[in-house]
């Protein structure tokens, strides 16, 4: 089609994806939830423009891809999503959202106890920032869909982040997790910055709650310190995840690294998991590169590299070196409840981020 809705659009790249994936070809529900996700924004033509600036992907088109890799050999398909009003503003964005999720409870049974529980602290009247809050769609083959959502933790300004996440965790009975949770990740000041705060809507045993937090201008140690609040974990597989993917980058200057922990209800005191999020669109020189260190770190893992490339070509026919940013970011996940590589991938729907001069090295 040579002028598609994002619908059409991103939902052939869903198929795509998930076909990569295992996922038997009767399955519809990804492609299902996707639209009702997507709602109004799906229906534009992308000519049109996105109807609002979502935050989700640099070019404002309101999903993002991710393929999970589980060390186990599981492999994950997910969506991190906006809801778009029809009408959009902040306000009628989380109301749309909110329609939404009352959507999926009924449909799939997806609990919504956490959202309800914390709904007030991160959901002001008139929310502040760039969003309020975005949703992950979970998809694995002959398996229920899961849903987890992304709240904002400046969402009454940034000088009360900490209060807000010191209180979403109160509200769901986990008074400790906080000062757990920023023991070691936000000893920098202003560099140090809550980010996410999200909540699994799920039932099961290991429905995580988890707390990201973005550590700008950080060299490794800043990961690595932030990983001592999770036992068990192995440093130096974090050296290596930041020297492979950055391309000996030292400071990360550009987008900043993440750190996340994940809470579970059989320990509410002490993450068990650590996360870290390289943004490797911002180090790189376009997507040739990106693609050659993520085969390499993948290789050093013992993964699939060829995997990668499906997954690349289930999104676009582009070549790789006309532009940056569809392999987004990468993720090293660690700890008791799962050890695995995620990777990112955007859409570019309405624009392919331009190349630049030059590599991470010279970051």
């Amino acid at each position: 089609m040579n002028d598609p809705t994002l619908f059409e659009y991103t939902s052939r790249q869903l198929r795509n994806l998930c076909a990569e994936s295992g996922f038997p070809a009767s399955d519809n529900t990804p492609v299902e939830m996707l639209g009702e996700l997507l709602g109004e924004a799906g229906k534009r033509r992308l000519s049109e423009g996105p109807l609002w600036p979502s935050d989700v992907a640099d070019d404002a088109t309101p999903v993002e891809f991710s393929v999970a890799l589980d060390d186990t050999g599981d492999r994950a398909v997910r969506v991190l999503g906006e809801v778009i009003a029809e009408k959009p503003s902040m306000v009628a964005n989380v109301a749309a959202a909110r329609r939404f999720l009352n959507s999926m409870s009924e449909r799939l049974g997806i609990p919504t106890d956490r959202f309800e529980a914390v709904q007030d602290v991160f959901l002001p009247d008139e929310p502040q920032g760039k969003f309020a809050f975005w949703y992950s769609m979970i998809f694995r083959p002959n398996a229920s869909p899961k849903l987890k959502v992304y709240f904002n933790p400046a969402a009454r300004g940034e000088d009360r982040a900490a209060e807000l996440v010191a209180e979403g965790f109160r509200r769901l009975g986990m008074e400790d997790a906080y000062d757990a949770a920023t023991e070691y990740s936000v000893s920098r000041g202003d560099l140090d910055k809550f980010t996410f705060f999200a909540v699994d809507l799920d039932d099961s045993p290991l429905s995580r709650v988890k707390l990201y937090i973005s550590h700008f201008s950080a060299t490794a140690e800043a990961p690595v310190q932030a990983s001592e609040a999770v036992d068990g974990i192995d440093r130096d597989s974090i050296n290596e995840f930041c020297d492979l993917l950055g391309g000996g980058t030292e400071s990360f200057d550009g987008r900043p690294l993440v750190s996340s922990y994940s809470f579970v209800e059989s320990d509410l005191k002490r993450p068990g998991n650590y996360s870290l999020y390289l943004p490797i669109r911002d180090y790189v020189a376009d997507d040739v590169e990106a693609r050659a260190r993520v085969v390499s770190y993948l290789e050093s893992r013992g993964g699939d590299a060829a995997g990668l490339d499906r997954a690349i070509r289930a999104l676009t026919d582009r070549p790789l070196h006309e532009g940056r940013g569809l392999l987004a970011h990468v993720s090293l996940r660690l700890g008791q409840f799962g050890t695995g590589t995620t990777i990112y991938l955007s859409s570019e729907a309405y624009e392919v981020l331009p190349t630049r001069p030059g590599s991470g090295t010279d970051s």
